[in-house]
């Protein structure tokens, strides 16, 4: 055992870099032989944890889904922030600041009272900014990622590493600033339609809704469902209720929403989105949904497993 230990004592400012990994590698592999036992229970704990916590969000989620969603969006904001001082991101930490004091600004019109009739569009343009942003970054980064994979990066002289960092950074952007986005809007497309009072999270609308106003904005609809529009469209859902074609696309993509606002009926999103080239943002938006787990709770349940470790001496 000294004598592999010895051998591995080496200047590492003589070697190259994958040389470098390769002793690092096989020091990590002397330090750890003869602990398997204790890799294994050490795996047990992770599986067990990663069951029980999956089974509370899911009761937490079924239960209180407001104080979850409100929990998650905390986390899924904060959390990141503490890797990124840590690790020092500072290009990451001045993109979540000015997303940060945009988003907050927004927000802050949209649970306003009385509502200003320019916030609904406000909002829902915001955010349909950053879901298309984070859309198209998302896609960028993937592709970087496939083309590395693929060795194509080499036809452009760019190291395999280079491209690689790249494309993953692109990725987490995209996918991080998409899931943050969808829980805001969620959020303010609640406030909103509340205050306007077509729309009731648990009850009966406060307001009746008529044929010639939009229950998402509560603006006056001018364009008739079979007339095309020189600004914008009208849209009729299966239950009969008219909205600005903008409002509920904005309320069933931007906003998370897949009822009617004013009757709650379920929308059917292929009627709405016909255009195959517009199903994908559908898809997209629920990778997201998927991908918040991931980015709010996974770093808790890790931590959760290393503090249990410690307790237990598995270090």
């Amino acid at each position: 055992m000294r004598r592999a230990q010895a051998d591995l004592q080496v200047d590492m400012s003589d070697l190259s870099p994958e040389e470098q990994w390769r002793v690092e590698h096989a020091r990590m592999h002397a330090k750890h032989r003869g602990h398997e036992a204790m890799h294994a229970e050490m795996v047990l704990i992770l599986i067990a944890t990663l069951v029980v916590a999956q089974l509370l969000l899911v009761q937490w989620k079924q239960r209180h889904p407001r104080s979850y969603n409100m929990v998650t969006l905390f986390q899924m904001w904060v959390v990141p922030l503490y890797f990124t001082v840590k690790l020092h991101w500072w290009r990451f930490l001045v993109i979540w600041i000015f997303f940060s004091a945009v988003t907050a600004f927004v927000t802050f019109r949209a649970t306003r009272k009385p509502l200003v009739q320019t916030t609904p569009r406000l909002v829902y343009k915001w955010f349909l900014l950053i879901y298309k942003i984070s859309y198209a970054t998302g896609i960028v980064g993937y592709m970087a990622v496939m083309f590395t994979l693929f060795g194509l990066n080499l036809l452009f002289k760019i190291k395999p590493e280079d491209a690689m960092d790249f494309g993953i950074s692109l990725l987490f952007y995209g996918l991080y600033y998409g899931v943050l986005e969808r829980d805001f809007a969620e959020m303010c497309a609640d406030y909103m339609a509340s205050t306007i009072g077509f729309y009731s999270e648990s009850g009966m609308p406060t307001k009746h809704l008529s044929d010639s106003v939009c229950a998402v904005c509560g603006q006056q609809i001018f364009v008739d469902v079979n007339e095309e529009g020189i600004i914008e469209n009208t849209y009729r859902l299966s239950c009969n209720h008219v909205f600005h074609e903008f409002c509920i696309r904005g309320w069933c993509i931007v906003g998370k929403k897949q009822t009617c606002p004013y009757c709650k009926e379920k929308v059917d999103l292929k009627r709405m989105f016909s255009n195959p080239w517009e199903r994908p943002h559908v898809m997209y938006g629920q990778l997201l949904d998927w991908l918040r787990y991931l980015v709010a709770w996974q770093p808790v349940i890790i931590g959760l497993v290393q503090g249990i470790s410690y307790i237990l001496g598995l270090e």
